[in-house]
């Protein structure tokens, strides 16, 4: 099969909870402050004119679409620059200097410049930031991760963001923010706070709304998550991995976090 064209199709029997919400997980991991981070949040569009009957934001249409979205926000502000350092090795500068409310030796362990060779285009660099949330579902749903864009920005970002979709009910993984520098001569700055990408979610049966529920990180998900976490590093079609995920799949990775 083509991989370029690979869709994959699943059939969900008619109970009634698969007539209810579609229930998917959201938990922050690894070493970062939890604090630091905010809950995953429906997107609401504020101080809107809903006076009239035809103004926008009382749109059937807008409304439903707004709320399939949910919005994750920047836990930092940054200033970054782009450089060719010793060797015309690409490097990342921190604009902020001394200023930068992140210690240098911190910013180099959440952002990152991926090898020049790994480019899509060799003039536009790819820089990535480690995010802690990792989204996943007992039943067959899709997440696709896109750049904010409801969100407007006084500067705009000088390049765009990569988007990506895949399956979270068998290929739960923590989300990148990768972004795609177009015009290297202008700075890279995001404020703390500021929406960094929105999630969405596609079950089934689309009419279903989406409930976002924080879990907890059981052992049975811990070890699923680290059984496939690394197979990006030894193939390149991670698609094709899929089917192979759902037999080591634990029943049910999906347990409530006890307040």
């Amino acid at each position: 099969m083509d991989s370029k064209h690979l869709s994959i199709h699943y059939d969900l029997p008619d109970t009634d909870a698969a007539k209810g919400p579609v229930k998917v997980g959201w938990t922050i991991s690894g070493k970062q402050p939890r604090v630091l981070f905010d809950p995953p949040e429906r997107l609401r569009m504020v101080e809107l004119n809903k006076d009239h009957a035809k103004s926008a934001s009382r749109c059937p249409a807008v409304i439903n679409m707004e709320s399939r979205y949910f919005v994750v926000k920047s836990p930092y502000d940054f200033n970054l620059g782009f450089k060719r350092g010793k060797d015309d090795k690409p490097e990342l500068v921190n604009l902020n200097g001394s200023k930068s409310p992140i210690r240098a030796s911190k910013l180099g362990q959440v952002f990152h410049m991926t090898p020049e060779r790994e480019w899509r285009y060799k003039d536009r660099p790819t820089v990535q930031l480690s995010m802690p949330y990792t989204f996943f579902a007992d039943e067959p749903v899709f997440i696709t991760q896109l750049d904010a864009f409801l969100f407007y920005r006084k500067v705009p970002l000088p390049g765009t963001i990569f988007g990506g979709r895949f399956p979270i009910n068998n290929w739960p993984r923590g989300l990148m923010w990768a972004f795609e520098w177009h015009d290297i001569k202008k700075p890279l700055v995001v404020n703390r706070g500021d929406p960094l990408f929105y999630v969405s979610f596609e079950a089934t049966q689309p009419e279903r709304p989406i409930q976002l529920i924080e879990a907890e990180e059981t052992p049975e998900f811990k070890e699923y998550v680290e059984a496939i976490s690394g197979a990006v590093n030894y193939v390149d079609k991670t698609f094709s991995m899929f089917k192979a995920a759902e037999r080591i799949r634990p029943e049910k990775l999906l347990v409530p976090k006890k307040k």
